[in-house]
């Protein structure tokens, strides 16, 4: 059995052509997966590493869903250890600690996070931060992260406090004390490597592709660019489907929660180094965080509210809850935010399981469950972005049991993504010796020349006035990441739409260079 790399890394229109081809004739493949997010990747790569063959059907793009609207936290579980969910905690911990240092450190950095002692934040929501914040460094030692990786936590002096948080409160103002945790340089970013280090193991990654007619035998797929549909055989089918997931199988019953994110300017709150971490008013165990991310932006989140109902393409914030986290994050600023300082929102809808217990969905235990439901399709269900590789194992074991199929041992825990440092990837294209930016090692990691290369002539030109975003960057997006039209450069290779402005401001140029690469691929 092959287990090693056996084909190109780079996912294009001309790809997806090939692939389709290929898939309509006739030949069963081991295992059909059912979904593009962080979830569905995971298995992808998680049985493709194995030696098994592996078809990903995504109705959208790669990340369309939920897995594109976290909070780009790589989290420690601290938040799992209060509620006494000692094993989810762990769980976390240890896959944080692989994507830091083994699988993704390209894609990963170590955020500080600020617990300001000012005004509004009372002695018991210091004291039980504090011990959180100590909580979770221990484990951080559980898991072997080293300190220089995350270090350990410290109190801050105010000069300090206000030099990292330079828009934090200065009314009684006693310093604060810093953790440390992972944060991902942008979610739907892991998602295409991980989609695309599946790929280079012989994966076939089908995007605008929607399944229907799902049980354990296989689907039938259709090509929604117009390449009619076909009926696939498999011998496992796993369905990541993640809040769709009940709408291919009847026995699932999810109970989805919304996150909601504000985006702000990061010079609006004086350019932050570190998280601002506030309490929910009189909580000891909810937060708002105010993190700084990629392009100059801070993102302010989030809530944990009921979404019954239908499940929206793209879900939408409410006005009570952009009021809720301006409010909130304001009562530890020196100047309250107001709606004229939002440059963007969005939401995103957790997959939760219904538990039938606890009246709100900030109850719901994070942990994940695989099951084979009665249709013979193995369901992967619940669970957290951090822990996505530790589900796709899972996944893969169980369909490996209940299909008889031939898999070796799961090596996803060793095996670095695409763009990483020691990746048995080979990086994409041409490779060459020019000078690439630091955001734009930041966001390809040891592909970065390779992107500057993609572009051609006026490679390094940005987007548009005041945008971190190479013509590039975009072309790479369509060469190589999958991209097949501008909103999915726009919306999930770059994240420029996060920002309605700036993406209006970007939209013809990169339309422009879309069309340019796609005539180029033929």
């Amino acid at each position: 059995m092959n287990t090693g790399v056996r084909s190109s890394a780079m996912l294009n229109a001309t790809r997806r052509i090939r692939e389709w081809d290929r898939m309509t004739g006739g030949d069963e493949v081991d295992l059909l997966v059912i979904g593009g997010g962080v979830t569905g990747a995971g298995v992808a790569l998680d049985a493709a590493s194995r030696g098994l063959s592996v078809i990903l059907a995504e109705a959208h793009d790669l990340a369309f869903g939920t897995s594109r609207w976290s909070s780009k936290l790589v989290h420690g579980g601290l938040r799992y250890l209060a509620s006494g969910d000692v094993a989810v905690a762990r769980e976390s911990a240890v896959e944080r600690h692989l994507l830091m240092t083994r699988t993704a450190p390209h894609l990963t950095r170590t955020l500080p996070q600020l617990l300001p002692f000012v005004q509004g934040v009372s002695t018991t929501q210091r004291t039980v931060g504090e011990i959180g914040f100590w909580l979770g460094d221990g484990l951080r030692r559980v898991a072997g992260t080293p300190g220089r990786v995350l270090p350990r936590p410290h109190r801050a002096s105010p000069a300090e406090a206000v030099a990292m948080f330079p828009a934090l409160s200065r009314r009684g103002l006693r310093g604060g004390v810093v953790g440390t945790d992972g944060q991902l340089v942008d979610d739907a970013r892991l998602v295409v490597a991980i989609a695309r280090t599946a790929a280079a193991h012989g994966a076939m990654i089908l995007t605008r592709t929607r399944a229907s007619d799902v049980d354990g035998s296989g689907a039938t797929l259709h090509d929604e660019l117009g390449g009619g549909s076909v009926r696939v055989r498999a011998r496992a089918v796993v369905n990541a489907a993640g809040v769709w997931a009940g709408g291919l199988d009847p026995d699932i019953r999810l109970r989805p929660s919304r996150g909601t994110h504000l985006v702000l300017d990061a010079a609006t709150l004086g350019n932050p180094t570190a998280a601002l971490t506030v309490p929910h008013p009189g909580s000891i165990s909810r937060f708002v965080f105010a993190l700084p991310v990629q392009l100059g932006r801070v993102i302010v989140g989030l809530t944990d509210v009921d979404a019954p109902g239908g499940i929206p393409e793209v879900p939408q914030p409410t006005a009570d809850e952009i009021d809720f986290l301006l409010g909130t994050l304001s009562q530890a600023l020196d100047r309250p935010l107001t709606r004229g300082d939002v440059r963007g929102t969005f939401a995103g809808l957790r997959p939760l399981i219904e538990s039938g217990a606890g009246s709100s969905t900030a109850d719901i235990s994070r942990r994940h469950r695989v099951e084979v439901s009665s249709n013979g399709v193995v369901g992967v269900l619940g669970g957290k972005l951090t822990t996505y590789r530790a589900m796709a194992q899972d996944a893969v074991d169980l369909a490996s049991r209940h299909a008889g199929l031939d898999a070796a041992p799961c090596r996803t825990h060793r095996l670095p993504l695409v763009g990483a440092p020691d990746s048995p990837v080979p990086v994409s294209g041409a490779a060459t010796a020019r000078r690439s930016s630091a955001s734009l090692r930041a966001r390809y990691g040891a592909e970065a020349p390779s992107v500057l290369a993609a572009g051609g002539k006026g490679a390094a030109e940005t987007v548009a006035e005041g945008i971190d975003i190479t013509r590039s960057e975009v072309a790479f997006a369509v060469r190589a990441e999958g991209a097949l039209d501008a909103d999915d450069v726009l919306d999930r290779r770059t994240r420029i739409g996060l920002v309605p402005a700036d993406r209006d401001a970007s939209a013809g140029v990169v339309a422009e260079v879309v069309a340019e690469t796609l005539d180029s691929l033929g």
